[in-house]
């Protein structure tokens, strides 16, 4: 019953996260938006940089932003910051019940690094805390003065996290840890700086006085890089469900093309949503970045073999592979402690089941290391290889 009820609970964090993860999404992109579309006109209010008309279910809406305050503080004030805590902490309650809980599976790859269960979680504590202290460092150094040299310096420690995760987890995991630290370096923007700045400028309101206007510099900057890294953290955070992302060799790389693939689509929406003339060299770039990444994970997983693949690969050599390496879980009764049914509902456990199934073997256990996960059943890169052979011999 356990791994039933454990399966559920699974579900429904990952259930939570996503809506929570929509809810803030929603929030911060309208916001970027609304802030970009607002124009000056004559009459405005003092203080009021600009205002928008939308339109949205049947009724108009005049939008007003007022650069440090406004005159008066309004009796109620609509506070957007639960949808940023809750998506924190729902992602940190899947990462404990999915990673955490399952660390020989999804965190620890022998190959890479041969840890106890408990370090892998502390080093995966030590990546979050550690990798928000480096980046807030960054953002109150005097290169967060400069918006572009930011900006220069937050991807190059974004790929050097990627690099390193990369030489402490399974790839899984390392992908998905510098989805986490985004999420964290997103959250704790809110947590830290956008709330805390706005509720100085409140308090020195109702104390009659007039708001620091850097502390709302401050928190536009950070919102600001929350808006860029939406897309990417979305990549990284789904990315655990395809291993081509993940499982291969140049999974790090992969990251840092995402960020500039992310970068660049947020750039044409925030430059449109600003009515500055479409900038639209950066679908090409996009375009460009799909493809480069498409060619990266074609490398093969990150463990290869260094003998020659087989000229002709017999199918009692793969059923010999696949029987010992991977029917402990794929089965129609999984034998692997902790595993109620085949993840994914894939059995393994037949020669019929293995053909069916050979697409799948090619792309999670023959192009990329993703299965077995943290290879604990200990597939050799010359298995692979024949899982690789076998599966090009195959009629397309």
């Amino acid at each position: 019953m356990e791994p039933i009820v454990w399966e559920w609970v699974n579900f429904l964090v990952r259930w939570l996260h996503v809506i929570t993860a929509i809810a803030w999404i929603g929030s911060s992109f309208y916001f970027i938006h609304l802030d970009l579309s607002l124009r000056r006109r004559d009459g405005l209010p003092n203080g009021v940089a600009g205002e928008a008309w939308q339109v949205h279910g049947g009724g108009f809406y005049n939008m007003m932003k007022y650069t440090v305050a406004p005159p008066e503080l309004p009796e109620k004030l609509t506070w957007f910051k639960w949808e940023a805590y809750a998506t924190w902490l729902s992602g940190f309650c899947l990462l404990s019940v999915l990673y955490y809980h399952g660390a020989a599976l999804y965190m620890i790859d022998p190959a890479v690094l041969d840890i106890p269960w408990w370090g892998a979680v502390l080093l995966s504590l030590g990546a979050l805390g550690l990798g928000w202290h480096v980046y807030d460092r960054l953002c109150k150094s005097p290169l967060g003065k400069d918006d572009v040299k930011l900006a220069a310096a937050g991807f190059v420690f974004l790929v050097l996290v990627a690099w390193g995760l990369s030489h402490l987890f399974s790839g899984r995991a390392a992908m998905l840890h510098v989805g986490a630290l985004i999420g964290t370096m997103m959250s704790a923007n809110v947590f830290r700086i956008i709330i805390p700045n706005q509720t100085k400028a409140v308090a020195a309101m109702k104390a009659g006085q007039v708001p620091d206007p850097a502390l709302g510099k401050q928190a536009k900057q950070r919102s600001l890089h929350n808006n860029y890294l939406t897309l990417p953290v979305v990549f990284l955070m789904i990315s655990n469900h395809y291993p081509l992302a993940f499982g291969t060799r140049y999974s790090w790389v992969i990251v840092a093309v995402v960020l500039v693939v992310g970068a660049v689509i947020r750039h044409f929406f925030n430059s449109r949503h600003a009515g500055k003339p479409a900038p639209w060299w950066t679908w090409a770039v996009a375009a460009a970045g799909v493809a480069v990444i498409v060619g990266l994970s074609a490398a093969g997983a990150r463990t290869e073999s260094a003998a020659a693949a087989p000229a002709r690969v017999e199918f009692a050599q793969v059923e010999e592979v696949v029987l010992s390496r991977c029917s402990m879980c794929h089965a129609a009764q999984p034998v692997w402690e902790g595993i109620g049914v085949a993840p994914r509902g894939v059995t393994l456990d037949s020669a019929e089941a293995i053909g069916r199934h050979a697409p799948q073997i090619r792309v999670w256990a023959a192009l990329s290391d993703a299965m077995p996960p943290g290879n604990v059943t200990g597939i050799t890169p010359e298995e692979r290889r024949l899982l690789a052979a076998w599966t090009d011999q195959l009629p397309r």
